[in-house]
């Protein structure tokens, strides 16, 4: 689902949105982009703030995350370009996030409360405004994964219940076996006068 921002235009947030170290987590790129202000704005106003930026609400990424995150980016971004059948139209999102980063200078990412608290320190209007839309990406993706969780929880239910008919099937089966099987031959009578010695 998308989200019509204060510039009137409808962004899908939730592609946006990682799950690194079991926290879902937004690139302080796309971030920036998000809330009007370049990559490096958002990162020098997150360093001086750093004391209100507890481990949970950002962190930086490994050399391995940050290799995952550009697969996992190049990936969307060329899903996108399937959906919109243009490759000349990309989109803001594929072509200027990470594509002028310096390689040696690994990404930071936020949570959807250091989101919040990175749009509190940047006190523009466009921060504080996207903000909401950020929050409401990560709550829609909580309440996602909430109900796949119950969805889960209900096939296990399922599963074990049928184990526990597949068990009385098979002991029933077992049981009528031996009234499916054909009677055995009974000798067969002679006919005719027969004396008991014969």
């Amino acid at each position: 689902m998308g989200e019509q921002g204060p510039t009137g235009q409808i962004e899908h947030l939730e592609p946006l949105i990682f799950t690194i170290r079991g926290h879902r987590v937004i690139l302080d790129a796309e971030l920036a982009r998000l809330y009007g202000v370049t990559t490096r704005r958002l990162n020098e106003g997150f360093r001086r703030n750093r004391d209100r930026f507890p481990d949970d609400f950002a962190f930086q990424l490994t050399d391995a995350e940050f290799a995952a995150v550009k697969i996992r980016s190049a990936t969307r971004d060329l899903q996108q370009d399937d959906l919109q059948g243009d490759i000349s139209n990309r989109s803001q999102i594929a072509t200027g996030s990470q594509k002028h980063r310096d390689p040696r200078f690994r990404p930071w990412v936020f949570s959807e409360h250091g989101a919040l608290m990175a749009a509190n320190v940047l006190r523009s209007k466009r921060a504080v405004q996207m903000s909401v839309f950020v929050i409401r990406a990560f709550v829609r993706l909580r309440e996602e994964l909430a109900g796949n969780s119950a969805v889960l929880k209900r096939l296990a239910e399922i599963d074990r219940t049928l184990l526990q008919h597949d068990v009385a099937l098979r002991d029933l089966y077992r049981k009528l076996l031996p009234l499916l099987q054909p009677p055995p031959d009974l000798p067969k009578r002679r006919i005719g006068f027969h004396t008991s010695g014969d």
